[in-house]
């Protein structure tokens, strides 16, 4: 069996097309860029970078064209606004993330149960994401606190979103959830990972807690507005 942090450079190489460079940022043609993704959607470009250097994922046909673009800046910062528009796609916007992934998941207590996401008993949000669901309910009234859903990349990377209902907030669900659903994907072979807006600090505390600690790793890419 393959080790946690081989499973993450599998997913990358997967999901992105190619490993992320050791130095600077390699812009890479994938075809996948222009197939839907987990969800069903297109996304056209997708990058995650560490301090040492990353990877930018774009069709094929816009590839070398944003690869000159970006050697000219060497800016990603002020660059990536102008890369959905070169990628074909000037509808979309751009975002930047804090990518986090983790190899030991916090000992916390689990707080869910797993359900279908077309049962009956998963709310409407988690829906989407397929396969099973992650959810906690309050034991007298039935109803839902907290959920997370996993985003299916591939066969190794498997991407957490955790939603807490506001009654619910303070009570250290959703660390727990996503601890207790980490621990789960690391058993089945695959290396958990979990995005947040930059300016997110609830979500990032939520990260920290079940044990997916920041190490200067960032995701980037098109988003719909």
């Amino acid at each position: 069996m393959t080790t946690p942090e081989q499973r993450l450079i599998d997913h990358l190489s997967r999901w992105l097309g190619g490993r992320p460079a050791t130095t600077g940022l390699d812009v890479i043609a994938e075809p996948g860029r222009v197939r839907p993704g987990w969800d069903g959607r297109i996304h056209p470009v997708l990058g995650v970078g560490s301090p040492q250097g990353g990877i930018l994922s774009v069709p094929p046909e816009h590839a070398e064209a944003i690869a000159d673009q970006y050697a000219r800046s060497l800016d990603l910062a002020t660059f990536g606004p102008m890369i959905p528009p070169l990628a074909g796609f000037p509808e979309r916007g751009w975002f930047t993330a804090v990518y986090r992934w983790t190899t030991r998941p916090a000992p916390l207590a689990d707080a869910g149960v797993w359900v279908p996401a077309h049962d009956p008993e998963a709310p409407e949000w988690l829906r989407p994401f397929g396969g099973e669901v992650l959810i906690a309910r309050d034991p007298e009234s039935g109803a839902h606190l907290a959920g997370v859903g996993v985003k299916r990349h591939d066969d190794y990377g498997r991407e957490l979103a955790v939603v807490t209902a506001p009654q619910a907030r303070g009570r250290g669900l959703a660390r727990r959830l996503v601890a207790q659903a980490a621990r789960r994907i690391l058993d089945e072979g695959a290396i958990p990972t979990y995005m947040h807006a930059l300016d997110n600090r609830a979500s990032a505390a939520v990260a920290e807690a079940a044990g997916f600690p920041d190490i200067g790793w960032q995701a980037f890419g098109a988003t719909e507005h």
